[in-house]
């Protein structure tokens, strides 16, 4: 039997804090979103003037990194090469830049999906979050 690495209530809190601090240093208005390896919503904020939609965004791109243990922005690609066909692919629906997958010993263990600025900086915003657990 292996043992699995989570995010505990803790872990989720400081890459929040560190997500928002970076967000704020901006002064980007984001919604952030901590999901678990399965892509289920630990954490969401949405910043003092952040679009109502991207509080929508932020969770759907989080979902996606972690589902598929990459990138968000790697789907996006996908689709913007010509394979459009994967807009069907299920349970799949923040194909945007944006999510970025928690990685520790070479496993998922969550992912952050920020949503409300450019795309970069939607992802240094996550990856400025994913820093703080110094994985």
């Amino acid at each position: 039997m292996k043992t699995k690495h989570v995010l505990e209530l803790a872990d989720v809190k400081a890459v929040a804090a560190a997500a928002e601090a970076e967000a704020l240093k901006h002064q980007w208005a984001v919604s952030i979103a901590v999901v678990d390896d399965g892509g289920h919503l630990l954490w969401l904020q949405r910043l003092d003037g952040a679009p109502a939609i991207s509080s929508h965004i932020a969770p759907a791109k989080a979902n996606t990194a972690a589902m598929g243990r990459r990138e968000s922005r790697v789907y996006e690609e996908v689709i913007n090469g010509g394979r459009v066909s994967f807009l069907s692919a299920p349970h799949l629906q923040g194909m945007l830049e944006g999510g970025v997958p928690i990685i520790k010993d070479g496993q998922c263990i969550g992912a952050v999906g920020v949503s409300g600025v450019k795309s970069t900086e939607d992802v240094q915003i996550a990856r400025a979050g994913i820093a703080a657990l110094g994985l």
